[in-house]
């Protein structure tokens, strides 16, 4: 099976401070790759320069393209960026302010993004926003409403429904349960797994918690000071660390 999404020895520096170093891995189609490890570990940079967020000063991003196949996304055009980020790329940030429009409703957040590929029939785009609002657990009678008549958990299901309504191949999530009190995060993380296996959907997910890639991803990625330290399948890693930083991660979260 060819990866549809190829990290090679991607590298970030700060000055003279690592951000990333020499980070390299293959995701498959349908596979969730977790990236754990303490703040300030490199994980959150990783995920931006994967993400065209932030420019590498070295490496290279690949991604199996529906029409030239695989391309190096950090020598791409920023429209042709742009157009990926609309179409089969979505990316879920931890606060969903910083991922919404707070004036728009909660239907022209989810059409806007339809809009962007080409959408044009309000009657059609507005059917799919309330059919996506249901999907995430929204009432269809909020259609109208603003994010900011919402709690933090809706907020974060409304992103989610914005970014997944054009059926996007690849999702990175940055702490994408953060903030939220822990029955809201159960249910979120419900949500997204259902979401995940229904679409067959590729993610990338960043977290400090090890509860949420454990219920989500299929292997892992421990960071230490901009570098990988160990990578694995999800359950091997957290029941079997292998490096001692991991070991540590893995017992703090035992002794809580």
């Amino acid at each position: 099976m060819t990866p549809l999404f190829q990290v090679k020895e991607l590298t970030k520096f700060y000055g003279n401070r690592i951000g990333c170093k020499d980070v390299s891995f293959d995701l498959y189609p349908g596979e969730v790759m977790g990236i754990v490890g303490e703040s300030g570990s490199g994980k959150s940079t990783l995920l931006n320069c994967m993400a065209g967020h932030l420019t590498p000063d070295a490496g290279e991003v690949l991604f199996d393209t529906r029409a030239d196949g695989m391309r190096d996304t950090v020598s791409m055009s920023e429209p042709e960026r742009r157009m990926l980020g609309r179409t089969d790329w979505a990316f879920v940030h931890q606060h969903a302010r910083d991922g919404l429009r707070m004036g728009v409703s909660a239907g022209g957040n989810v059409g806007e993004r339809l809009m962007a590929v080409g959408a044009r029939h309000y009657g059609d785009i507005r059917e799919q926003a309330i059919d996506w609002l249901g999907r995430v657990e929204i009432n269809a009678e909020r259609v109208d409403d603003r994010p900011s008549a919402f709690s933090g958990g809706m907020q974060q299901r409304l992103q989610i429904a914005r970014n997944l309504v054009t059926g996007p191949r690849l999702v990175f999530m940055d702490e994408p349960t953060g903030g939220l009190d822990v029955s809201v995060q159960a249910r979120l993380l419900d949500l997204l797994r259902g979401l995940v296996r229904e679409m067959g959907l590729s993610a990338i997910i960043v977290t400090h918690d090890l509860a949420v890639v454990r219920l989500l991803a299929d292997r892992l990625m421990v960071m230490k000071d901009g570098h990988v330290v160990e990578t694995g399948l999800t359950d091997q890693v957290l029941d079997d660390p292998q490096h001692g930083y991991t070991q540590l991660l893995v017992s703090s979260v035992l002794q809580v």
